[in-house]
């Protein structure tokens, strides 16, 4: 009911009218009418030539850091880029983003690119990039996505990289399950399992030398804005809608996010785009925003069920495979990152990793929000982050009590990462090669391009 969202109530409106002699309210009416007919195309249609382009082209613009896919299954495909250094670090490092998104967030333009900056500093770098799903993935659930996913992923990384130790990092929900499967292999019978598997000549689990993630939620009990969306209520009319389909679209997903930044993201652009017909310029990050991804059914349900509304994970009766997980079982050195803003993962519940594990953990609370504050690269304007190391065996200190007394440092936080990493890692080794025989494609691959109507 804001004046500003009317013709008849916004100046502005009448201004750029005037000043246009009409054409800014045909402009309008245009990117009304093509939006709207956007809207209406088959669920499952993937025609490019049909579907709106991103105004950032994918392995064009975005997605172009060299690499080749040395490894893909129904789930995922596995991008390993090429070095530009002489020598790097003997442990590869491994990214799991989140498949609520597309995995190019941590490779956008070659400026701001995490992948790009990471190499750059004597790091392997290897890359999840999920396959987006159709209806016929319904019954992909959370242990596909974090055995046939994520476990997999690790033991290719080592086998194809020859390096027994990794570092692993994940983003949003890539954090949340890289938590979940580290914690995983600290349980005994998860060892006996990786040992018996070892006497039978078969591929094990790799060593993680160190963790590090990002505006990752393990606790939900303190979920943020996002929780509003989430009841028993509410899960219920998702869970019918969903099971119509087979998936959660990307577009019911965006529009969640959306409502979380109504303002800016719904309201604002609709009165620029249909009311002054102004077109996005947008940016890097602006498109990859509109290139969504879907959720399969029960993955989505389940996800929603076991961590949001029961906080399976810290009330310790989450399980992977029948094997009960305990956050305390994070041993290794941990790297965990908040942002000051940020509405899906809110900092302080993200910071709550404390109160559950007691290993050496270096937390960094950086300004920006979910995506901005990630995507943070060394010479960004006006970048600030806190950060401070608790050692292990370390007690609980109440978030504002570290917020209040943490250091300020200006600039980017990758670069105490970077840091940190290099602490972390052992030995500097020739840069490797990327093995021919098990190359697939090129980066950005197959899974990345593709899209759906919804």
């Amino acid at each position: 009911m804001s004046p500003s969202n009317w013709a008849l109530t916004n100046p502005e409106v009448f201004r750029k009218a005037w000043e246009t002699g009409g054409q800014s309210v045909m402009q309008g009416l245009k990117l009304f009418l093509q939006d709207m007919q956007q809207s209406h195309l088959p669920a499952d249609h993937t025609n490019p030539d049909h579907l709106q382009p991103l105004p950032y082209g994918v392995g064009k613009e975005v997605a172009v850091t060299p690499g080749k896919v040395v490894f893909r299954n129904p789930l995922f495909e596995l991008i390993q880029y090429t070095a530009t250094t002489n020598e790097v670090a003997v442990e590869t490092l491994l990214i799991i983003p989140s498949p609520i998104m597309k995995y190019y967030i941590m490779d956008l333009s070659p400026n701001n690119s995490m992948v790009r900056y990471l190499f750059s500093q004597g790091y392997t770098v290897f890359m999840i990039s999920w396959r987006n799903p159709d209806a016929s993935d319904r019954d992909l659930g959370m242990d596909d996505y974090l055995q046939a996913g994520v476990m997999q992923a690790m033991r290719k990384t080592s086998e194809l990289a020859a390096s027994r130790e990794i570092h692993a990092m994940g983003y949003c929900l890539g954090g949340t399950f890289l938590a979940i499967v580290a914690a995983l292999m600290g349980a005994d019978e998860f060892a006996a399992e990786e040992a018996s598997k070892k006497a039978a000549d078969q591929l094990t689990m790799p060593t993680l030398r160190s963790v590090t993630l990002l505006a990752a939620q393990t606790d939900f009990s303190e979920a943020g804005e996002l929780g509003i969306f989430i009841d028993d209520d509410q899960l219920k009319t998702l869970r019918e809608q969903v099971a119509r389909t087979g998936y959660l679209s990307g577009r019911q997903m965006a529009g969640t996010f959306q409502f979380l930044h109504s303002k800016d993201l719904i309201w604002s652009r609709n009165t620029q785009r249909y009311l002054m017909g102004v077109d996005e310029t947008g940016s890097d990050l602006m498109s990859w925003n509109a290139d969504t991804t879907r959720l399969p059914q029960r993955m989505h349900s389940e996800y929603l069920e076991t961590l949001f509304l029961r906080d399976d994970l810290t009330e310790g009766h989450y399980k992977v495979a029948g094997v009960p997980v305990a956050l305390k079982n994070l041993r290794m050195p941990l790297m965990v990152v908040g942002t000051v803003r940020d509405h899906v993962s809110p900092w302080r519940s993200v910071y709550k990793i404390h109160l559950f594990t007691d290993t050496d953990t270096t937390f960094i609370l950086a300004s920006g929000g979910h995506n901005a504050g990630i995507v943070s690269e060394p010479g960004h304007l006006k970048r600030g982050y806190q950060i401070s190391r608790e050692q292990a065996g370390h007690d609980w200190v109440d978030p504002d009590a570290w917020i209040a007394r943490a250091p300020r440092r200006d600039g980017s936080w990758w670069e105490a990462w970077s840091q940190w990493l290099l602490e972390q890692s052992s030995e500097r080794i020739p840069a490797r090669a990327i093995n021919e025989q098990a190359v697939v494609c090129d980066a950005p691959g197959d899974y990345v391009m593709v899209r759906y109507a919804d």
